[in-house]
């Protein structure tokens, strides 16, 4: 809950007309985009979804009602995993009828390649699924693994799955747990197994000799034309087997991708050729213990609004996922809402594998739920602006790590996304854009680089900062006077503050587990918001009129 005051020139009746906090859920008499959902029905602007075994339904019947009542409009239904039946066509056509009974829509999740491991020993959300049945992946070092590769049959016994599974009418059906082709949002992808590697270089007439020239570029992340046609073939690879498997859903039901944290082309995803489709934006601290730091929140944050450069906010679902299904509080989860609020991300989709969460989580989601729903209803279809710039740069793509300069959200300065580096404002960069920017002589159109010391580069129109809040804070500070008429937050506490100048509001999220006054300044305006842990709150007229 947030508690607001105004502060200096302003009448409290004009502070009440003009802004209110949405900390406890209060509407702010603006009216909310519509979407279309299940059936083609209107709906509000967020829609809540929740993926659940057949194995947890049976054991709890009284599950569906209790996610229907917290706010759950949508059920995801899983049979085929890996090349395997799970649960028969008959099952999921019988929970489809109790669960559109109940009052919600039903679809279908598949495991098409499986999760990546380096055992034969089946992960606990994929119960009685041999991983022997096709071919493992090879990984540069020579490592052989289980999942996220792609070997004949695995498309070919998709496609036939996926048209049993259109008999059910599933409207969307998700490919899941990831479609990708790489073990780790670290790794460069693709199966280095003999049959690729003779396959690359018939097609592009190379060498031995270059071969061993790719397998450096990888190790030294180095984005060579080499590389790139690497990974261009292997998202060809992807992109062919979602085609087909789409091609066997069509016309009556969609396909969509769940995408990793930070998916994109090393991963074989290219990402431009899933922009009109259901896209599950990546996202990856599925425990206490990894969205706890403040960096954890805000790599979360990073991916999400990495992804949503690439597909419709209609078209956009969270990855709201507990792993292990008990090690991801409630409260945690209900702060997690917040990503996809800043992003506009419409779909919120809850997911702990085969084991659902502790039952008592729809205690303190469904209000949660509510109270974002309504900020979302605030924001739909706005865009964040600020002069500190989200980028993740076609280094980072193909070939850098997964570590973001991401800890920028956290300063309390309002940021955005670009494509390419900007002409203004200060531009964070990733080690591997970086040193793409030092190769390219450091030259920028405009913007201020900023970039880890880890970088080891030195650029011009540059700074280095440590990725820490004192170093952080002490940039903002610095810049404040270059800031102009853009809202901040003035205390020195880790908060998101998005502002969204065409809807002249600004969205608050306290980073912090413990409550904290915040002040918002915008020119000669300053109104103060109490937040509660993790808590959010809308501030409104602030921004030009």
């Amino acid at each position: 809950m947030a508690n607001e005051r105004i502060q200096k020139g302003v009448s409290r009746r004009g502070f009440l007309k003009g802004c209110a906090a949405l900390g406890g859920g209060a509407a702010l008499g603006m009216t909310g985009a519509q979407a279309e959902g299940a059936g083609g029905r209107s709906v509000n602007v967020r829609e809540y979804h929740v993926s659940l075994s057949i194995d947890a339904l049976s054991a709890d019947p009284e599950l569906a009602g209790v996610i229907r009542d917290a706010g759950v409009g949508h059920v995801w239904l899983a049979c085929f995993f890996h090349g395997n039946w799970h649960h028969s066509i008959d099952d999921v056509l019988a929970w489809k009828a109790r669960l559109e009974k109940a009052g919600m829509a039903v679809h279908n999740i598949t495991v098409p390649l499986g999760h990546p491991t380096f055992t034969d020993t089946q992960p606990d959300y994929m119960p009685q699924v041999p991983l022997g049945r096709w071919k493992p992946g090879v990984r540069p070092d020579g490592r052989t693994y289980r999942g996220v590769s792609l070997h004949a049959p695995a498309t070919e016994e998709n496609v036939a799955a996926l048209r049993r599974i259109k008999t059910t009418d599933p409207k969307v059906v998700f490919v899941d747990d990831d479609f990708r082709l790489a073990p780790s949002p670290d790794d460069i992808g693709g199966c280095f197994c003999p049959k690729h590697r003779e396959r690359f270089l018939q097609k592009h007439a190379y060498s031995e000799t270059q071969w061993q020239e790719l397998l450096e570029a990888v190790h030294a992340r180095e984005l060579t034309p080499l590389l790139r046609a690497w990974l261009n073939d292997t998202c060809d690879e992807l992109t062919a087997s979602f085609r087909a498997q789409q091609e066997a859903l069509a016309p009556q039901a969609q396909l969509g991708i769940m995408v990793m944290y930070l998916g994109s082309e090393k991963a074989g995803i290219r990402l431009t050729d899933y922009c009109d489709v259901p896209f599950r934006v990546g996202e990856l601290m599925f425990n206490d213990a990894s969205f706890a730091p403040i960096k954890g929140k805000t790599n979360e944050l990073f991916s999400a609004l990495f992804h949503r450069r690439f597909v419709e906010p209609g078209l956009a679902y969270s990855e709201t996922t507990a792993w292990p299904p008990d090690k991801l509080s409630a409260a945690n989860m209900a702060a997690k809402l917040a990503v996809s609020t800043i992003c506009d991300v419409r779909n919120t989709m809850f997911m702990s594998g085969n084991t659902p969460f502790p039952r008592t989580h729809w205690e303190v989601l469904a209000g949660a739920m509510q109270k974002q729903a309504a900020l979302h209803e605030q924001l739909a279809g706005h865009t964040p602006r600020g002069p500190f710039k989200h980028y993740w740069g076609e280094h980072s793509r193909w070939a850098g790590d997964a570590n973001p300069y991401s800890l920028f959200l956290a300063s309390g300065v309002p940021f955005e996304v670009t494509d390419e580096p900007a002409r203004d404002g200060w531009t964070f960069l990733a080690d591997a854009d970086a040193r793409a920017a030092y190769t390219g002589r450091g030259t920028s159109p405009g913007t201020t680089f900023v970039c880890r010391p880890e970088a080891k580069v030195t650029l011009e129109n540059a700074r280095t900062v440590a990725e820490s809040l004192p170093e952080l804070f002490a940039l903002k500070h610095e810049v404040l006077p270059e800031l102009g008429r853009v809202p901040f937050v003035e205390q020195d506490t880790p908060a998101v503050c998005a502002w969204y100048p065409a809807a002249r509001a600004v969205l608050l999220w306290n980073l912090a587990e413990q409550r904290r006054e915040m002040t918002v300044r915008y020119g000669d305006l300053r109104r103060t918001a109490t937040l509660d842990g993790l808590g959010c709150a809308l501030l409104r007229d602030v921004g030009p009129t």
